[in-house]
């Protein structure tokens, strides 16, 4: 028996769940038929297919960004809350790039120092790193079994000339001559200077001890010169590094790489040298992005005068990118909704357009505009939000109301019916209010007798937690063309009012307006 009427009660259940979702259902397809028409309406455009200018991209909205309608906002509404305008206008744009980075050595102007015979060091004249040499200084003293063999063999040579020469033998004075320049030659090519060979020369006696001299004017930045240590032509004795010019790496993120240039002009400056900056640009953007970081390298050429700029050093680095000329509004002129960019176009009289646009990048206030504004336009700066949410409301309000009927011919002397819609209090709230309305024809005289209905309508707000809010009445006829009815607000706001007035089960007037409501949500 106690499972029987578990069963019972089960399905007693899932049959009214079934009766309550169909009612649902119902109620959201009935509760407002002029829903379908504007469906409706879409499906024609889309069938007949819009006209389509040549070179005309169409797009169509993201389904999470909401419709935008011209917007209609009295002056002094906008003077209210604080609305501003600025003109797009077209001028030279300059791009700075501001990065960090680090000094390092110019790889064009590093030197080895290298001997081409092996042998062993004897006196070291540059014994410390980081110790300035110039060109030509004395570094070391070397001796080497091979060279000293050359050297005696240049010296022979050389007294085999002279004697030959006082014989007055001529093919063995030119043979010898031939052995004295050959001897020489292998001399040069082991690197011996030529102050070494004159000395050689003039004494006449085989130099143990050959001095080497530094290739160039610079910095030790690697010694392996040490007294009776054992070289060969593979070693590097010296590293000199020339710091009259720098390389400066920047590590720039990889999204703005693709507009810099070689060539562009940089700027750094350092913090041990407040108020100085030092000039030069881009020699190379290096091919490789770091992992970690997601930043690429760019290599960059400063002259470095009085050394100052060190390896090593941190550096501040500012790199200036032309851009040619660009259209530009005020970075404040663009409203970022969802996944496009808004921008409000002034027409005049308070007429606002919305206008998708593509925002390229910002330079200081100003925001670079690749489409959607043309040079000239007059766009919102502030209270963008404002006007933004008021484009969403009253394009919301243009699918929630139904569309007003033709009125039939026998009322087309009442067409042209004026409405007068006013509120008590004068500026509605959350909770009690009382909506008047005054009809008045074209002829001057009270309209009596007509079904008014208002309705307040407020739409939802998903990104800040807001279900849409809704409110209407039927006006009750006082006389003399004035009708009256109560209202209850659901909450604080602004909302679409629109105002309908019908006869004979025909619409004969209408009109929209917006209304603020205090109070909270």
């Amino acid at each position: 028996m106690k499972i029987r009427a578990y069963k019972i009660a089960l399905g007693a259940a899932v049959a009214a769940c079934v009766a309550l979702a169909a009612a649902v259902g119902y109620l959201l397809l009935h509760r407002n038929p002029a829903v379908a028409a504007p469906a409706a309406a879409n499906d024609a455009v889309l069938a007949s297919g819009p006209a389509v200018k040549p070179g005309m991209a169409m797009k169509m909205p993201a389904a999470s960004d909401p419709q935008l309608a011209p917007v209609q906002i009295s002056p002094q509404r906008l003077q209210e809350i604080g609305v501003t305008m600025a003109t797009a206008e077209i001028r030279n744009v300059r791009h700075e790039l501001d990065v960090p980075g680090n000094v390092d050595i110019d790889e064009e102007k590093l030197a080895y120092v290298q001997t081409r015979f092996p042998g062993w060091i004897q006196q070291v004249f540059a014994n410390a790193t980081y110790q300035y040499v110039r060109k030509g200084q004395a570094l070391f003293t070397i001796y080497s079994p091979d060279l000293v063999s050359n050297e005696q063999e240049y010296l022979l040579a050389r007294q085999n000339e002279k004697a030959f020469a006082t014989g007055g033998n001529g093919m063995a004075g030119q043979e010898s001559g031939w052995l004295t320049q050959a001897a020489e030659q292998r001399l040069q090519q082991f690197g011996v200077a030529p102050q070494e060979i004159a000395a050689l020369e003039k004494t006449g006696k085989v130099e143990r001890n050959v001095t080497v001299y530094s290739p160039v004017s610079g910095f030790i930045t690697e010694r392996n010169a040490l007294p009776n240590a054992y070289v060969q032509p593979q070693t590097k004795v010296y590293t000199i590094a020339d710091l009259s010019t720098v390389w400066v790496y920047a590590n720039v993120f990889q999204e703005d790489v693709g507009r810099l240039r070689q060539g562009d002009a940089a700027t750094v400056t350092v913090d041990a040298y407040p108020g100085r900056s030092f000039y030069g640009g881009i020699d190379q953007v290096l091919p490789q992005v770091d992992a970690t970081t997601r930043t690429v390298r760019v290599r960059l050429v400063f002259a470095n005068r009085g050394l100052v700029l060190k390896p090593g050093m941190f550096v501040n680095i500012r790199i200036a990118e032309e851009l040619g000329r660009q259209l530009v509004v005020p970075a404040s002129a663009v409203l970022q909704s969802g996944q496009r960019a808004i921008a409000f176009i002034d027409h005049g009289q308070g007429n606002l357009e919305p206008r998708v646009v593509t925002t390229g990048p910002q330079i200081d206030d100003s925001l670079v505009i690749l489409s959607g504004l043309k040079a000239g336009d007059r766009v919102v700066t502030s209270a963008n939000f404002l006007i933004d949410s008021e484009a969403q409301l009253q394009s919301a309000m243009q699918n929630f109301a139904p569309p007003a009927a033709q009125p039939a011919p026998r009322q087309a002397a009442e067409a042209n019916v004026a409405i007068a819609f006013s509120t008590s209090p004068v500026t509605p709230r959350k909770g009690s209010n009382t909506v008047r309305v005054q009809l008045t024809a074209s002829d001057g005289k009270p309209v009596t007798g007509a079904q008014v209905e208002v309705t307040f309508f407020m739409p939802a707000m998903p990104a800040m937690g807001m279900a849409a809010e809704h409110a209407s009445a039927v006006l009750t006829d006082q006389g003399n063309g004035t009708y009256r009815a109560p209202i209850q607000l659901p909450a604080g706001g602004t909302y679409q009012v629109t105002v309908t007035v019908r006869r004979g089960g025909q619409t004969i007037a209408s009109q929209q307006l917006s209304a603020d409501a205090t109070g909270g949500m």
